[in-house]
């Protein structure tokens, strides 16, 4: 198995440029100047957008399982400032920090459904066709 490298210069940090592969199998070899994309890469280069105090704070967030309380306590930072670097993070990986946020009317029906179901209001058949429908 070859060693696997980040791309990043292990002297300044910076991303380096690709100017030659070599095929293990075949020795084939492509020289030049271009950059590689698969998965894998995607994934790590939106982590490598990253500044180190972002890379810090996701850091403690995971570590708090996302629970903003536990982060406020971790970092000694208030609500919004939490959320506001959140957002940033967001951001900084490429996504739009409003896009994936379930909707408030969403989120106020499946907690109706499910306080209708713990009332006995409704059967759990019932409930589930409804969060089904809810998406």
């Amino acid at each position: 198995m070859m060693p696997e490298f980040s791309g990043l210069c292990p002297i300044c940090g910076d991303h380096m440029a690709v100017t030659r592969l070599q095929c293990p199998s075949c020795h084939s070899t492509l020289e030049g100047t271009f950059t590689l994309t698969s998965a894998a890469s995607l994934a790590q280069t939106r982590l490598e957008r990253l500044t180190r105090d972002q890379l810090e704070f996701v850091e403690a967030f995971v570590r708090c399982r996302g629970i903003i309380k536990n982060v406020e306590d971790m970092l000694g930072i208030s609500y919004p400032t939490v959320k506001a670097r959140l957002n940033a993070v967001i951001a900084a990986m490429g996504f739009n920090p409003e896009e994936e946020q379930p909707r408030a009317d969403a989120r106020r029906s499946r907690r109706e459904v499910l306080a209708d179901l713990a009332q006995g209001k409704i059967t759990t058949d019932e409930a589930q066709e409804l969060l089904k429908r809810l998406g």
